[in-house]
C-alpha cells in the first residue's frame, strides 16, 4: 500500500509531481521562454497538469508569465539555475508593468529588445494590444542590427569592444541590405548623433517601409542591457514630430526599467 503524504497523496504521485515540476522548470531555464503548450509536447506532459505545475512554481516565484504573451519566463529566484536567460527574464519582469502603465499614453506600440547574435531579439511588446499597430506576434522575432532603432541605440551605447566584435560579425554574414550601413563615416555619425540625443532613430524605410521607429537603451549602472523602442506608421508622422512627443517618455521608461533592476 503506498504511504500517504500530509496532502492525503501518495508519496509516489508526489515524488512524480515533483519530478515533473523539475523537468518543466529545467525546460523552461533551457528555452528561455516558451509557452505551456510547447512545453506539454516536448516533455509529453498533458496540458492540464502543465498549466497546474507553473501555477505552483509561479506561485513560489520561480516562474512568471509574460505580461504581453502567453510564454512563461524564469524569474530571478530561478537565477541560480546558472543559465543567462536569467537577466532576460528579470528583463522582461520589469518591463511588463511599464508597458502596461505607458501603453494606453502612449497608443503606439512598444518593444523590448535584446542583442543577440548578430540580431535584436524582441522579448517584450505591446504590438498585440495597440490600436495602432500593423503588425501581430512579434515576440521573439529577430531584428537586424544596422536598421532598426534598437540595433543602432545597442551599438551606440554598448562598449566600442563588443561594438567591433558585433560590426565584425555582421561583415562575414555579407547580408547585401545591411553593406550601404557599414561605412566607417556613416557609422560614426550614427553613433555620435545617437549618443548626443540618448535616442537612435529609424525613419527612411530601411526596414518595415510602412513603419519608423526610435529607440532607447536600457542601463544598468552603466552596463547595457536591451533596447526599448516606439514604432509608429511613417505616414503619420515624421521622425522629428515623434521625437517630440515621444523621446522623453520612452526615455522614461528605459530610466525606470534600469531602477527596477537595481532594485
Amino acid at each position: 500500500m503506498a504511504m500517504l503524504d500530509d496532502d492525503g497523496k501518495s508519496s509516489s504521485s508526489a515524488v512524480r509531481s515533483l519530478a515533473r515540476g523539475l523537468a518543466i522548470l529545467r525546460y523552461v531555464n533551457k528555452m528561455g521562454e516558451v509557452r505551456p503548450g510547447e512545453i506539454a509536447k516536448a516533455l509529453d506532459v498533458p496540458r492540464p497538469t502543465v498549466y497546474r505545475l507553473l501555477e505552483t512554481l509561479e506561485e513560489l516565484g520561480y516562474v512568471a508569465f509574460s505580461a504581453t504573451s502567453s510564454n512563461v519566463r524564469v524569474t530571478r529566484l530561478a537565477a541560480a539555475l546558472g543559465d543567462g536567460h536569467a537577466l532576460t527574464s528579470e528583463i522582461c519582469e520589469a518591463a511588463g508593468p511599464l508597458f502596461a502603465e505607458y501603453s494606453s499614453r502612449l497608443v503606439w506600440p512598444l518593444d523590448l529588445s535584446v542583442y543577440n547574435n548578430a540580431a535584436m531579439i524582441i522579448q517584450e511588446t505591446t504590438h498585440g494590444r495597440s490600436p495602432l499597430s500593423i503588425d501581430r506576434g512579434m515576440t521573439g522575432v529577430r531584428l537586424p542590427v544596422l536598421r532598426t532603432s534598437a540595433g543602432r541605440a545597442y551599438l551606440s551605447f554598448c562598449p566600442d569592444q563588443e561594438r567591433d566584435l558585433i560590426l565584425d560579425h555582421i561583415r562575414r554574414l555579407e547580408d547585401p541590405e545591411d553593406l550601404p550601413f557599414l561605412e566607417a563615416r556613416w557609422l560614426n555619425r550614427l553613433i555620435g548623433e545617437t549618443r548626443a540625443r540618448g535616442i537612435a532613430i529609424r525613419d527612411a524605410g530601411e526596414f518595415r517601409p510602412q513603419t519608423a521607429s526610435i529607440a532607447a537603451p536600457v542601463l544598468l549602472d552603466g552596463d547595457l542591457l536591451g533596447c526599448v523602442s516606439l514604432i509608429w506608421i511613417r505616414s503619420a508622422m515624421d521622425s522629428a514630430r515623434a521625437l517630440e512627443e515621444f523621446g522623453d517618455p520612452l526615455l522614461e521608461i528605459a530610466g525606470k526599467m534600469g531602477e527596477a533592476l537595481s532594485g
